[in-house]
């Protein structure tokens, strides 16, 4: 008889669970001379978008003594990330995960903590609660102020005074940062107006397409996005001779002429500090969150078309917000139907949990939250 080896395909293929086959040797994170670390994406980790900005975090970290670095990619929200974690965890003897799509926590991630409790797991998006297992935690960023400092370079680099935004639902993240990046353009000139289209979920590079064309047809000349891959919507943009910013990583080798800047995630920061905690048998923190002054968010560097005037005011702007504290939400604040929404007075820092339940658009931008 033949025995073939049990590969992570041929365990996702067999749907074998963890308690068919014996436990590998694996060493704890509590006393850890030696770690794998596995890595889970919803997608391809090179799509110029969110699943590349992780891979790129586990990249940074991969030659870390003592450090093995394990990944899996186009991995589904749905019970298919528990058989990847599962065969990470069996197969690859990893001991710390970082499942890093929205959709993977609940209950795929809450349910595998409490099934391997010396295992630890850690998931993007800022969903743990105490109530959930102490083996499991979140990890996220605050990227509008750096969606403010693009929409400050946008703001200098329209000639229409129209720019365009593509995103996909208009749950609170979002709505940050297109009331952000609005408000970076309005700081230049008031008159500037941000059309929005919401296109109905995170990859539709079609309707992001037809998005982007539109946009441009009614007179937008500098275009951002919020969608898991931006590398349709830079694409097409640039094709049809707008300016763009991006999203999640840099996608200026799409357009290197028509890049201006963008709003980068920084997770190699995050994956470095959960590294060399679990390396060094510390207890790893169940909620981190940080913006750009903690260095979990980044500016992309400028493109050869923005202006001097546009990078000495972004670049001021950068510099108060590694200060602390920065808030670029703050009143007198009206919402586009001629709401008031912030009070005269009152400023809301990014780290405000008031902004975790935006559902407004501010004035200037056209474009609905229903």
């Amino acid at each position: 008889m033949t025995f073939l080896p049990m590969t992570r395909r041929r365990f996702l293929m067999t749907g074998a669970a963890l308690g068919a086959l014996p436990l590998v040797s694996r060493v704890s994170p509590a006393a850890a001379a030696s770690l794998t670390a596995g890595f889970i994406y919803v997608g391809p980790r090179d799509d110029f978008g969110y699943n590349q900005s992780h891979a790129e975090g586990a990249a940074a970290i991969k030659d870390m003594p003592g450090l093995t670095i394990t990944e899996e990619e186009n991995v589904p929200e749905s019970d298919a990330v528990v058989k990847t974690m599962e065969s990470m965890i069996q197969l690859d003897g990893a001991s710390l995960l970082f499942p890093t799509s929205f959709g993977y926590y609940s209950p795929f991630v809450v349910d595998t903590a409490k099934q391997y409790p010396d295992v630890q797991f850690r998931h993007c998006g800022g969903l743990w609660t105490p109530k959930d297992p102490a083996n499991a935690g979140s990890y996220f960023g605050y990227i509008g102020t750096a969606q403010y400092i693009c929409g400050i370079v946008a703001g200098h680099m329209t000639k229409s005074k129209k720019l365009g935004f593509v995103a996909a639902k208009p749950i609170p993240q979002v709505l940050m940062n297109i009331n952000a990046y609005t408000l970076g353009a309005k700081s230049v000139d008031p008159s500037i107006q941000t059309q929005v289209i919401f296109t109905g979920d995170w990859a539709m590079p079609v309707k992001e397409a037809e998005a982007v064309n539109a946009l441009v047809d009614q007179g937008a000349d500098v275009l951002t996005c919020h969608v898991d891959s931006p590398k349709v919507f830079v694409q097409t943009a640039a094709g049809r001779g707008a300016y763009v910013t991006g999203y999640h990583t840099s996608q200026a080798p799409l357009a290197p002429q028509k890049y201006l800047t963008g709003a980068e995630w920084h997770w190699a920061t995050i994956y470095k500090m959960f590294a060399e905690k679990a390396l060094k048998g510390e207890t790893l923190p169940n909620f981190v969150r940080g913006g750009l002054a903690e260095d979990f968010v980044k500016i992309s560097p400028y493109g050869p078309a923005v202006t001097d005037a546009a990078r000495k005011q972004a670049d001021s702007v950068k510099a108060e917000v590694m200060k602390g504290d920065y808030a670029v939400i703050k009143g007198p604040l009206k919402d586009n139907k001629g709401n008031i929404v912030v009070a005269a007075g009152k400023a809301y820092p990014e780290t405000a949990i008031e902004l975790e339940k935006m559902d407004y658009l501010i004035e200037g931008v056209i474009g609905s939250t229903s």
